[in-house]
């Protein structure tokens, strides 16, 4: 995943939290926002320090990005998205991690018509 797609700014993050929709699943949620126009999707990633530690943090996040990595041709390219991991994130493996996203992404209705 390469530096445009993903959001670092706090005035694109508040953005996306005022305007866009939100859906949530026991491990993630997930905020998206349709931008017009925009040729690839964004992400924005947030883990709390209540979380974890740092090592179990950058984890998450190393999930996160590779799980919409493998989902990156099934997602809509012209939307925002931010997901925020709850407590349960730290326990989960890759594979659950993904299935957990797939599932609140699959709430948000975010994946392309034929997709299962």
């Amino acid at each position: 995943m390469n530096k445009r797609q993903r959001i670092k700014k706090d005035r694109e993050f508040q953005q996306v939290f005022k305007e866009g929709k939100s859906f949530a699943n026991r491990q993630f949620i997930v905020y998206r926002y349709k931008k017009e126009g925009q040729a690839q999707f964004r992400i924005g990633l947030s883990v709390s320090k209540k979380v974890g530690n740092a090592v179990t943090r950058n984890r998450i996040k190393r999930y996160i990005r590779q799980a919409f990595l493998e989902m990156k041709d099934e997602v809509q390219q012209d939307m925002d998205y931010i997901i925020i991991a709850r407590h349960q994130a730290a326990e989960i493996n890759f594979h659950e991690t993904k299935k957990s996203l797939q599932h609140v992404l699959r709430i948000a209705r975010v994946f392309k018509r034929n997709w299962k």
